[in-house]
């Protein structure tokens, strides 16, 4: 059980620093599509080093008038 939790947090962390290396924690603008790009490049982990770019795309309805 602990080798499992270690992987996971290893993983994890490539995810993160290859979220860093894409430069999503730059910019100031956040929204729905940004926030799920940097989760699933996080949850991602080390794929993204052997070709994985994933991409949320997202639209958030409109408040009513």
């Amino acid at each position: 059980m602990r080798l499992g939790a270690a992987l996971l947090v290893v993983w994890l962390i490539i995810g993160a620093i290859a979220a860093g290396q894409r430069g999503y924690y730059n910019s100031s603008h956040a929204n729905c599509a940004k926030a799920g790009t940097v989760f699933v490049t996080i949850v991602a982990g080390p794929l993204n080093y052997v070709g994985a770019n994933p991409k949320i795309h997202c639209t958030l309805p409109a408040p009513s008038k």
